[in-house]
């Protein structure tokens, strides 16, 4: 993984502005479908992990509000 996660986090951008440089050579129009694509799927990814990340934090505070006593009363002991 030490090699392999940075030539990921390359190549992959690498790759798809290359295709998306291919798709304008084929064909002019196709280029616009495929960064439509490209698009959705980004949003999608974006929702999925905004929503996993929401999920943890709510999960994290409820985890503290349970493990800390509230004191609703009050009252102070002197």
């Amino acid at each position: 993984m030490k090699i392999a996660k940075p030539m990921l986090l390359i190549t992959t951008p690498v790759g798809v502005v290359w295709g998306l440089y291919e798709a304008y050579r084929l064909a002019g129009g196709l280029v616009v479908l495929m960064a439509a694509l490209v698009s959705v799927i980004g949003v999608a990814m974006g929702t999925v992990v905004s929503t996993v990340r929401r999920e943890q934090r709510a999960e994290e505070a409820a985890a503290r509000a349970a493990s800390t006593p509230a004191t609703s009363t009050g009252e102070s002991s002197s």
